[in-house]
């Protein structure tokens, strides 16, 4: 069938309940409003990295016209070596396949939607343990034929500078969006919820906290028991100190570098001030008291709490360009954190994403134009496996706009539908990229304290939602 224009609107369902008769009577002039305005038959894709080849797919694959706009090789990054689809421009690593770990949970509900890239992936993987490693000219090129040969699927090889109002549209154009399409987001966000560096601070499990040393309090009584506090004696941080400034630290790429902003300095950066100076900062301990002491600590670690569950901890200030291993060596030493799971290390580098919780529904929507949707590390995702994810979704939910059908957002107990609460639901003050992991999923209804035994309880249940969710929605 040709591209041609078609006008999602006319399909819009409706709520039978007399209470929803207003609600019902305001969709009707919104779809009159918007007819006059005649729409595109095709779904438009901006990006032709993980995140939109994979919506691409999802959409062409349920019967859509998809039109794909990939600027390279016309218009290159300074991270991109070639024009392919989905070019991996960092680790060939796409995580853990291990069905036991949060990862590989997201990669099988990924297969059960039959997503191209992982099934690609494991086309073209390579020896790494449990990880899932491609030959990534390999991964590249198959992904791209698979694209380039859909009878659904056109691409085109030019810059869109504008975000068209005329179509459902996906935005998907990753960390390295270019200045143009990066300043017309800004104007549709209204510029103060887009991103250009992360500044990311750990992220520890809460059962690997001990309870015994860090304790509940926030600054002179104010906001109860949101934060837990690790204290340290003088010795403690005068010893974390030294270890902080000696630490390896990631040496940032060309197109990375940076002034840092005042406000989120690197803990390291503003260790080089001066020996006191995190004791004004991140580690002041004013205003708080260790009640096993009695007594106002030398200085205080505070975690906030990642989620509504309480199951993982944001370390607060400590944003860094320390090495993954460095992170966990050093940050053991704060008192409580000895045995500290990370389920996110800290980070500062290049990125651009927008405000998730403040302008997206939980189905990648954004609020103030259904039409439009936003995937892959734009919306705040970390990694290739979780970008290619949240494509996905935007695919089966932009074909689903344009058809007059409900979007679908999966159950919070399932790896996709998890990962989709936090981008959505956090505190958008707070907001910060979030890579998959065991902490972002529901509670048990049930406690179990065997952390292996847990993960396998977390692991089945979110397998099992995730088939039974795929069947109530005709995904199956």
């Amino acid at each position: 069938m040709p591209f041609g224009w078609f006008n999602p609107f006319a399909g819009r369902f409706a709520l039978t309940s007399p209470k929803y008769d207003s609600y019902n009577a305001l969709l009707l002039d919104l779809s009159l409003a918007e007819r006059s305005t005649q729409m595109r038959e095709d779904i438009v894709i901006i990006g032709g990295g993980l995140a939109g080849s994979e919506a691409a797919w999802q959409a062409a694959h349920r019967g859509a016209k998809v039109t794909l706009y990939e600027m390279r090789p016309k218009e290159s990054t300074p991270a991109h070596k070639t024009g392919g689809l989905a070019e991996l421009v960092c680790s060939n690593s796409l995580g853990s396949a291990d069905p036991q770990n949060a990862a590989g949970i997201l990669k099988e509900e990924m297969r059960r939607h039959q997503s191209l890239i992982i099934k690609v992936a494991d086309q073209v993987r390579v020896p790494a343990g449990s990880a899932l490693a491609v030959d990534r000219d390999q991964f590249s090129f198959l992904i791209t034929q698979a694209l380039d040969s859909h009878p659904n699927v056109r691409i085109l090889r030019e810059e869109m500078t504008e975000i068209p109002t005329d179509c459902v549209c996906i935005v998907a154009t990753g960390p390295l969006t270019s200045d143009k399409l990066s300043q017309a987001i800004a104007r549709l966000t209204h510029s103060n919820h887009l991103y250009f560096y992360d500044a990311i601070s750990p992220i520890v499990d809460a059962d690997s906290i001990n309870m015994d040393i860090a304790f509940r309090a926030s600054r002179y009584g104010k906001g109860g028991d949101d934060y837990l506090n690790c204290p340290m004696d003088e010795a403690t941080y005068q010893a974390f100190y030294d270890a902080l400034l000696a630490a390896e630290k990631v040496q940032p790429k060309a197109f990375e570098q940076t002034p840092y902003f005042e406000a989120c300095l690197p803990i390291e950066v503003m260790a080089e001030r001066g020996r006191q100076t995190m004791q004004f900062g991140p580690l002041k301990p004013v205003g708080l008291e260790d009640p096993k002491a009695g007594r106002r600590p030398y200085a205080v670690v505070q975690l906030r709490t990642e989620n509504a569950h309480r199951s993982c901890y944001n370390m607060v200030g400590f944003q860094t360009r320390l090495t993954y291993g460095e992170q966990k060596r050093v940050f053991r030493m704060i008192p409580g954190l000895a045995q500290a799971e990370f389920l996110r290390y800290g980070s500062l580098h290049r990125n651009t994403f927008i405000n998730s919780p403040q302008l997206l529904h939980n189905t990648l929507q954004f609020k103030e134009r259904p039409t439009l949707f936003f995937a892959g590390q734009l919306v705040g995702v970390e990694g290739y496996t979780d970008s290619a994810a949240m494509g996905g979704l935007a695919g089966i939910n932009a074909v689903r706009e344009l058809d007059g059908l409900p979007p679908l957002t999966p159950p919070p107990t399932t790896a996709h539908g998890c990962l989709l609460s936090y981008i959505t639901t956090s505190d958008p003050r707070h907001f910060q990229p979030m890579n998959m992991n065991f902490g972002l999923f529901p509670p048990l209804a049930v406690p179990v304290k065997d952390k292996e035994r847990k993960r396998q309880l977390i692991s089945q249940r979110a397998l099992e939602d995730h088939a039974a969710w795929m069947s109530r929605s005709g995904l199956s």
